[in-house]
Parts: structure tokens; C-alpha cells; sequence
């Protein structure tokens, strides 16, 4: 709200003042600023961006890059900036803000005592703008009347003698500092919590006091600042105090024009102010959980919960909960204690109590629902030290903590006999008990067919692939995947998934349980590849484990589908570099030379290095497949053949295969063989 990279700064003209002291003989211009003596902190006259027309007199950090404004002077009487403004001392009012037709706009109205002299106006590092007397006598300061921030070192005084004075006002928008909709201080109906509102309504509300006279909390920021904070009792006054510890960085608490009461820590690296800490939220709002329910603290995500004795009233908490056993005057009925919760609102203090006369001033009420009770003090600073809270008719606005909370004493319906708890008790236990066993056995037979399921399909596959004439007859061990597995992957093989085809049939994109990718090659009826070539590629995979050789990771055979899991790769096949109009740009010299190394040094491994020799027989753009690396690795394995020991020839039914040479030339010239060899045949013709 008050960060002001909106704001333009009248303050950047090179005859601008550079002091921090404002004098009888010295006031304060358009155009000027005062800077405190370590540079923490400046006053002058800004305008916000949506209205260059209109100045204001504020307090604002100097030395970040992001201004950030923290005090104003006539937030809702800003002073058209054709009329020249003025701040100036005059022994009348003291500090007084006027324009050049001699409009007071705004004073502090501090009558000078005749004969002091020295007075003086002196902005400080702490931001705080102090009128004072020679002698160090402090006339008046801004401190005394915040407006919507809380400074390091400030004593909010939200009380005295009982009465309210110190309230926030948030700005009216991001641009607007004009008095808001949303406020905080003390509640006027008790003094013993803090609230905010929305208008006249309660938008947000604290935990009430409940212990002793200082009470407060410490919190460290995601930098190396350490922020104290304290409320305290000190003679009349009921103030609040922050500190934070040597050499941190700036930190201010303000409520935000959308009603959040933050404090915030600067970050030099960010170059932004970052959220320590921030109310309301989740549902922390005043009363959003309804009626009878309370804001679950203890849980990870924050949730609405029945209180004891309730249950939810409809399908959500938007009307509250309802008693399961409703009070009857006259009748048997016990508190239980719910602890470290905040307790309601609207409740009734009642003073000069102990805990035995709260608790009877409960019972002997047939209207009342909870109460609460607590020591104010143990110093005996109070002429009342007992807190007796109790409430007839709704609670509302309860939260429950992990701790920092105090005991709230819930009324509740003494049971009905033994009996009758039995009669409502036991029917609902055996129905669970039979839901349960029912659940259990539907869950067993799915189990046990998805199981058997899986034993078919291995059974089919070992069938196919346990047993190989091209490998002597050894056993061949593979990675099994259940074909409901990969259509759970495949997302039923949707063609949102389909990544390619090629003669064996689809390829698809799945994502196997525990996030890992894979490529799923699908058999398809009538492909020109059949059983042998899905038999020879698992054979063959089985044996070789190359980086140059694309992994296959599964395979599955379920009544006419035959099945592929290979490892994913991202940048898909080298066709689809070389050949893509779009993409031939990303393929330099050294990454081509790059793929055409690792071609090689993947067929050098079937040629010799491997157990088997194997010729791959289909070497081609679009079998070479690419990391995200671009690492060549060649793949599809359905045409390759097997050659003995000293095996250097062999027959074939019929003619397949790509040479080497031929992808070589692709690589190195961008065209497809067939064009390649045309090209080179008419610069022939052309010679």
C-alpha cells in the first residue's frame, strides 16, 4: 500500500534541502525534503500517480530505491499543487501546514510557551518527526499519530485509562492515502483485544489477553533480521512496541488498503519489501467457520471443525455447526475443556471472580454456553486481576493452536443411560464392520484378477521370447509391464499422447507410475513388422546395453496387442532435424559431427564389440533418435540380423537396409538419399 515506486517524489531538484532541521527561520517548501542525519529517512511533499495535482506532506524511506511513504500529515486534505505549500513553525499551533493563499491545511496545534526558544522540527533515523524545545523538551512528535505503519522503536499507545485513542487507518487505495474502509486497534466493547474493521464491522479479531501484563513474541525473518514484539501495561497505558535486533534490515508493520495487517522485512537483494507475517488468512477471517465451529490451527492446510458435542449443520460450515444433544434447563449437564484455543466473541466479562465463582457463574446459568478465565496479572498492577469471560446464546470466531491458546469450557448434554447409548451405538458399529468387510472382499477379487491378469500376459510372453534358435537356445530375461499398466500410462493410448508411426505402428508418450517417461511402440493390425520382429527387437535388446543404443525398458504382450516401453527422448529422431524446414538451423557443424560419432560408435558396438554381431539392416534418420543433449542413439531393432561367431555371410528373404554411407551423407547435407543422389547427378549434367 504504501510502497510508492507509484509515488513521484517532489523531492529531486538539486537546490532541494539536505538537512534534518526545520527552524522559525527555516520552513519547509515544495520541492524540499529533510533528511535525517543518517539518510534513513526523508519529509517532503509527494503526489501519487493518479493525481499529479494533488501534494501531500509525508515521511518516507530515503535510502532504498522502492519509496515507500510510512507517515502523512493531510492524508485526506491534500493541497493543490498551483498553490504553492508550506510547512513552518509559528509559536500559535507549532508545526503548521499552509498554502500560499494562507489555507491552514493541517497543524499540530502546540502552543508555544512565550520565551522558549530554539524550537525546532528534526526528522530522526527512527522516522519519527519531533518538534522540540532547545532543551530537548518534546513538543509534539508524529510518532503519537501514526497513520497506517508501525515504526521499529514506536509505543502504539492503543489505550488510556481505559479509554481508546491509537487506531491505524489504511489508505483508501494503492494510490489513494486518503482514510480507508479498513482500521485496527483495541475494541472499544472490552480493551482486551485487538481487532480490525471493516467499516463498523468486525473483519478480523486477536487472541484476547489472557496472562500477564507484557506479554509478546519474537520472529525471524528469511534475512538476518530478528523482530521483538510487546504489549505492555504501563500505569494507564495499554501500548504496543516493536523492536528489531542491530544491523538488521528495514522493517515496518502496516495495514494494507485491502484490510492485512503485515509486517514486512526489506531484502537489498530482492530490491522489495518481503512478508514476514500477515493476518487474516485462510479462515482466520471473523467468523468465517459460522457458528459452534472453530479455524483448525494444528492441521497443514487450515480447515473449519465442529467443536466437541457438534456436528456440521447441512454440507458445509457456511451455517456453523449444531448441537447432537441439545441443552435442557433443569437437566444434568458437564463442561468438558477444549485447550489452547482462541476464545469466542461476544462474550460477557464479568470482574472480581476467582475460577470456582466463574465456573458456578456458568452453571447457574441455564443460557449459558462456555466460559473462560484467566489472571491478568501476577504483579498486582491491576485493581482487578481475574478475567471471567462467559457466553450465553452462539460462539463464533474460535480458532484451536498447537499452543499458545488458553482453556475454553464448553456446556454440553449429560448422555442418556447405558441403554440408550447402546441402542444409538451399536446398530452404526455393526453396519461399519460389514461395510468393511464387504469392501475388503470387492477389493481382494480385484486384486486377485488384476494379479492373474498379469501372470496370463507373462505366460504369453515367455511363450514368444524364453527361447531363441538365433542364440543357442539360452534363456532370455526382460522387463514385464502389464498392459493395463501401460494404458493407464498412455491415458488409454489417447491420440493426445501419439508422438509418431512407423511400420511397426504407433508410438505414444506415457507417464509410468512414479513419474517416469517412456515411449510405447503398439503393434498395429497389418503392420508390415510382425511376431518375428517383435520377438527379435526383445532378443536383441535383452543383449545389448550400449549409450549409443536406445534402451527398451519393457514389454507386454496381451491377446493381440505386442508392446514396447523404450526410454523417452525429448528431441524425438534426427529425420526431424534434418528434413524439417523449421529446425535444420539448430544443427551447426559440431552437433552434426557430434550424431554422426555416436552412429558410430553404436554400430562399432554391433559390429564387434558386443557378444553378438549384429547388423542392424534399417539404418535410418528416422531410427536415430536424439537426448536432450542431442546424443545420437540408434534404435528400432526388428530388421537386424544375428551373425555366428565366425559368421561373415548370410542369406535373406528379402532386401531391406540403409547404408551407413547414406546416412552420413544426410547428416552432412540436409537432403534425403534419393534427393541427394539427384542433386548430385544434375551438377553432373551441369559440368
Amino acid at each position: 500500500m504504501a510502497c510508492i515506486p507509484i509515488l513521484i517524489l517532489l523531492s529531486l531538484s538539486s537546490f532541494c534541502k539536505s538537512d534534518d532541521q526545520l527552524t522559525y527561520a527555516k520552513p519547509l517548501a515544495s520541492g524540499e525534503t529533510l533528511v535525517s542525519k543518517g539518510g534513513d529517512f526523508a519529509l517532503g511533499f509527494f503526489s501519487p500517480t493518479n493525481s499529479n495535482s494533488s501534494l501531500y506532506l509525508g515521511i518516507w524511506y530515503h535510502s532504498i530505491p522502492n519509496h515507500t511513504v510510512v507517515w502523512i500529515a493531510n492524508r485526506n486534505k491534500p493541497i493543490t499543487s498551483s498553490v504553492s505549500p508550506k510547512l513552518a513553525i509559528t509559536n500559535t499551533s507549532g508545526l503548521i501546514l499552509s498554502d500560499s493563499q494562507g489555507q491552514t491545511v493541517w497543524a499540530t496545534n502546540n502552543k508555544i510557551t512565550a520565551g522558549v526558544t530554539g524550537v525546532a522540527a528534526v526528522i530522526l533515523d527512527t522516522g519519527n518527526l519531533v518538534l522540540r524545545s532547545s532543551n530537548g523538551t518534546v513538543i509534539w512528535q508524529s510518532f503519537d499519530h501514526p497513520t497506517d505503519t508501525l515504526l521499529p522503536g514506536m509505543r502504539f499507545v492503543l489505550s488510556y485509562k481505559n479509554r481508546v485513542v491509537g487506531r491505524l487507518v489504511a489508505w483508501k487505495g494503492p494510490d489513494d492515502p486518503s482514510n480507508g474502509d479498513f482500521s485496527f486497534g483495541l475494541d472499544p466493547s472490552s480493551n482486551l483485544q485487538l481487532v480490525i474493521w471493516h467499516g463498523t464491522k468486525l473483519y478480523y479479531r486477536t487472541m484476547v489477553r489472557n496472562s500477564i501484563t507484557v506479554g509478546g513474541g519474537t520472529y525471524r525473518s528469511n534475512t538476518t533480521s530478528i523482530f521483538y514484539q510487546t504489549a505492555a501495561d504501563v500505569g494507564d497505558e495499554y501500548c504496543y512496541v516493536y523492536t528489531v535486533s542491530d544491523g538488521s534490515p528495514y522493517v515496518r508493520a502496516m495495514l494494507d488498503y485491502t484490510g492485512k495487517m503485515k509486517t514486512l522485512s526489506w531484502s537489498n537483494s530482492l530490491s522489495s519489501w518481503t512478508v514476514i507475517g500477515e493476518v487474516p488468512t485462510a479462515c482466520d477471517f471473523y467468523s468465517s467457520c459460522g457458528s459452534f465451529s472453530y479455524c483448525d490451527f494444528t492441521a497443514t492446510v487450515h480447515t473449519c471443525q465442529c467443536l466437541d458435542g457438534y456436528e456440521i449443520d447441512g454440507l458445509d460450515f457456511s451455517r456453523g455447526c449444531q448441537r447432537m444433544e441439545p441443552l435442557k434447563c433443569g437437566k444434568p449437564n458437564h463442561f468438558v475443556a477444549l485447550p489452547v484455543m482462541k476464545v469466542p466473541a461476544n462474550f460477557l466479562h464479568i470482574k472480581n471472580r476467582s475460577f470456582d465463582q466463574c465456573t458456578a457463574e456458568c452453571s447457574s446459568n441455564c443460557s449459558c454456553t462456555a466460559y473462560a478465565y484467566a489472571n491478568l496479572s501476577s504483579d498486582g498492577t491491576f485493581e482487578d486481576p481475574s478475567r471471567c469471560l462467559v457466553w450465553t446464546g452462539e460462539l463464533v470466531d474460535t480458532w484451536k493452536f498447537s499452543n499458545n491458546g488458553e482453556n475454553l469450557y464448553l456446556r454440553l448434554a449429560d448422555s442418556p443411560d447405558q441403554k440408550n447409548n447402546l441402542v444409538k451405538v451399536v446398530p452404526p458399529i455393526i453396519a461399519s464392520l460389514a461395510i468393511l468387510t464387504c469392501t475388503a472382499f470387492v477389493t481382494v477379487c480385484i486384486y486377485r484378477g488384476k494379479w492373474r491378469n498379469k501372470e496370463i500376459e507373462q505366460r504369453q510372453m515367455l511363450r514368444y521370447v524364453s527361447s531363441s534358435n538365433e542364440i543357442g537356445g539360452e534363456y532370455v530375461g526382460f522387463p514385464f509391464v502389464s498392459f493395463q499398466d501401460i494404458a493407464t500410462a498412455t491415458d488409454n493410448f489417447s491420440d493426445s499422447n501419439q508422438i509418431g508411426r512407423g511400420g511397426f505402428g504407433k508410438v505414444y508418450k506415457g507417464l509410468l507410475e512414479g513419474g517416469k517417461e517412456v515411449a510405447v511402440k503398439r503393434l498395429s493390425e497389418g503392420s508390415r513388422q510382425g511376431i518375428a520382429e517383435f520377438k527379435n527387437e526383445i532378443v536383441l535388446f535383452a543383449k545389448l546395453q550400449h549409450k549409443n543404443l536406445v534402451r527398451l525398458l519393457g514389454c507386454s504382450i496381451h491377446g493381440d496387442e505386442r508392446l514396447l516401453i523404450y526410454e523417452y527422448l525429448p528431441n524425438k529422431s534426427l529425420d526431424v532435424f534434418l528434413f524439417g524446414a523449421a529446425r535444420q538451423s539448430v544443427l551447426d557443424w559440431p552437433t552434426r559431427f557430434k550424431i554422426i560419432k555416436g552412429v558410430a560408435r553404436g554400430l562399432l558396438y554391433l559390429h564387434q564389440d558386443s557378444r553378438l554381431t549384429i547388423i542392424h539392416r534399417d539404418l535410418k534418420a528416422s531410427n536415430v533418435l536424439l537426448d536432450t543433449k542431442m546424443n545420437a542413439k540408434i534404435s528400432d531393432f526388428g530388421m537386424a540380423r544375428i551373425f555366428g561367431e565366425n559368421q561373415q555371410h548370410a542369406k535373406t528373404t528379402r532386401v531391406v537396409g540403409t547404408y551407413f554411407g547414406v546416412l552420413l551423407l544426410e547428416i552432412v547435407s540436409g537432403y534425403i538419399g534419393v534427393e541427394f543422389m539427384s542433386t548430385v547427378v544434375t551438377c553432373h549434367q551441369n559440368m
